[in-house]
């Protein structure tokens, strides 16, 4: 809880840091993708720029859960989460791995950002406050610490809102985004692909 307190004061001092140094003025991003509707898609329309995304996220999505699953630092992390007091008496070192967690965290944060920005040209320093909130929803519908689940969560909630923004309700996107997550909280607090773990006390 230390950590994540920290991590939400960090990232609120770059946000309005960034605002004081580059101003709040939204800033035009460079077209990296030529952006073009696809043929043959029928009434669906699909950009390159959609694609493109598509594409890297699935790549980066294979690249985590190799470096979780196979690797040796991420056997670490996943020794220090679920235990760090044990993990450090076999050997761990706790600093070592949770610089490279933040890292790691950081560098596909900001993959995300540029993804994003791909399909909304326009920069500034508040950009990552809603997409960066509705992340932490995905995470909570598929499951805290399950990476395949925090995926198709991500899908879930785009496919809600893509519905929702094309029905009379489309100015209550993001609330019924949110009420999303009040209700997983309530019904399935583990979310979908979670395990609900009993606390001894």
């Amino acid at each position: 809880m230390t950590v994540l307190i920290t991590a939400i004061g960090v990232s609120l001092f770059l946000e309005y840091g960034g605002q004081f140094v580059f101003g709040a003025d939204p800033k035009a991003f460079p077209e990296l993708v030529a952006d073009r509707a696809l043929e043959h898609t029928g009434a669906l329309t699909i950009t390159t720029t959609q694609l493109a995304a598509f594409a890297i996220t699935i790549f980066l999505l294979i690249v985590l859960t190799f470096i979780v699953k196979r690797t040796k630092l991420g056997i670490a992390m996943r020794a220090v989460s679920n235990n760090a007091t044990a993990a450090a008496l076999m050997g761990v070192n706790i600093d070592t791995v949770i610089s490279f967690t933040f890292g790691l965290g950081s560098a596909l944060a900001g993959a995300a950002g540029i993804l994003y920005a791909l399909s909304y040209p326009s920069i500034d320093p508040l950009m990552g406050v809603l997409p960066g909130i509705k992340a932490f929803v995905a995470a909570v519908l598929g499951g805290i610490g399950n990476i395949p689940g925090a995926a198709v969560g991500g899908i879930l909630l785009g496919v809600v809102e893509t519905f929702v923004g094309g029905s009379a309700f489309s100015t209550y996107r993001d609330a019924i985004a949110f009420a999303l997550l009040i209700g997983i909280l309530l019904f399935r607090p583990a979310g979908i692909f979670g395990k609900t773990q009993i606390e001894k006390v």
